[in-house]
């Protein structure tokens, strides 16, 4: 027995100092899609309502767009957690903003407090992608899309979220005409002029395109409307105008109102 007395075990090792990493992550993609097209008088914005993380759904109905004023529509996704808490932060600020003021916050001027908002949180931002719709001044109708971190610009459409590859090259081609060449004497294309039946299509067949191709969208689409003032309402509101299957609401003024009207429209998506 001496012969093995105080032998080294083999598997034994000397002690190492070497350092401990710990990783911290609080983010998560929690999927889903959103989309916004502006028009002449209108703007359209829209989002599915699956929330889930990797193959889990979590809920089949999580809202994604928000009306924050009569003028203006919110759509956020990315982390369900933060996009929420951003709503009611911006929510927050355009209530003392009106209180000051005694006027709701322009259009323009929402999107500009959007961007540093986001920017005032860049070293721990903000995990959501977000699109701004709604009526400016003018009353035309206008899109502002945002980064995590603040960069935005205004366009005549703009997708976010899981189905971002699939849906955006489709806006491409039917809101900004691209690789579309005009007939010979025709005039040429102009992004933001289609009439609001056409928009609404566009918009249907991008989410039931992208419910079939990902995972992450589906179960139900809710399409906020934003009209201008004494605009008229027959391209939506007449016999024959909605889809088969979609439901129509007109949601009321959130302040005094000066003659914008907004409607939410509701679909069902394949739940699979």
């Amino acid at each position: 027995m001496a012969l093995y007395h105080n032998q080294p075990m083999a598997h034994a090792q000397e002690p190492t100092a070497a350092p401990i990493e710990h990783r911290f992550n609080p983010y998560s993609d929690n999927g889903g899609s959103i989309l916004a097209i502006a028009g002449t008088d209108f703007s359209v914005i829209a989002g599915d309502t699956r929330q889930s993380e990797g193959y889990n759904i979590q809920t089949r109905y999580a809202r994604k767009v928000w009306q924050l004023t009569d003028k203006a529509v919110l759509a956020t996704n990315g982390f369900a957690a933060d996009g929420n808490n951003f709503v009611k932060r911006v929510k927050q600020r355009l209530e003392w903003y009106e209180h000051a003021h005694h006027k709701p916050m322009g259009l323009k001027s929402i999107a500009r407090m959007i961007q540093t908002m986001l920017y005032g949180k860049r070293f721990f931002p903000y995990y959501v992608y977000n699109i701004l719709g709604g009526i400016e001044e003018d009353g035309s109708g206008a899109v502002y899309s945002f980064d995590p971190v603040g960069s935005y610009e205004r366009e005549a459409c703009r997708a976010a979220g899981a189905a971002q590859s699939l849906i955006q090259p489709f806006l491409d081609n039917q809101i900004y005409f691209k690789n579309q060449q005009p007939e010979p004497g025709s005039q040429p294309f102009i992004p933001g002029n289609l009439p609001l039946a056409t928009v609404l299509s566009l918009v249907v067949d991008s989410f039931t395109s992208a419910t079939e191709r990902h995972i992450e969208v589906g179960d139900g689409m809710e399409i906020y409307i934003v009209m201008a003032r004494d605009r008229t309402t027959d391209d939506l509101l007449g016999e024959g105008k909605l889809q088969k299957g979609m439901e129509i609401e007109e949601l009321g003024t959130l302040g005094e109102g000066q003659g914008e009207r907004t409607f939410l429209v509701r679909q069902a998506l394949k739940r699979d």
